[in-house]
């Protein structure tokens, strides 16, 4: 029993072969654009704006650590990596109902005395509170 292609196979292959070193080429050329701005920068740093760090950190997550490196982007893995887990860390850090910080009142419970705060996430994420009575 031989294997034998149909019109309609071929056709497919040919196309996909196309996308493939379309989409290729345009990769080489945006590797090549980000090898001359880093060369044009030096050492000075790029200052972003929330969104642009937003942008490539969502972008950067789905690529992850790995082929970040291996890419050679214009900042650091650690650094995209950081930006997106301070971005989830935003999105989630809510006190309170309905996104409210819960003011203190009477019923409470002690409000003087000295104020503590406990750290989670690397710091992203800070808690506030003092000693019970």
């Amino acid at each position: 029993m031989s294997f034998v292609l149909q019109p309609w196979q071929l056709l497919i292959i040919i196309v996909s072969a196309w996308m493939t070193k379309f989409q290729q080429e345009l990769i080489d050329y945006v590797l090549t654009e980000n090898q001359v701005l880093k060369e044009k920068l030096g050492c000075k740093r790029i200052l972003l704006n929330d969104d642009q760090r937003r942008r490539l950190a969502v972008k950067g997550k789905i690529l992850g650590r790995k082929r970040l490196q291996e890419i050679g982007t214009l900042f650091t893995p650690d650094t995209i990596i950081r930006w997106h887990r301070q971005l989830v860390a935003q999105k989630w850090n809510h006190q309170g109902l309905r996104n409210r910080i819960i003011e203190p009142g009477g019923e409470l419970g002690k409000v003087s005395g000295p104020v503590h705060c406990r750290e989670r996430l690397v710091g992203t994420l800070r808690y506030y509170y003092r000693n019970a009575a």
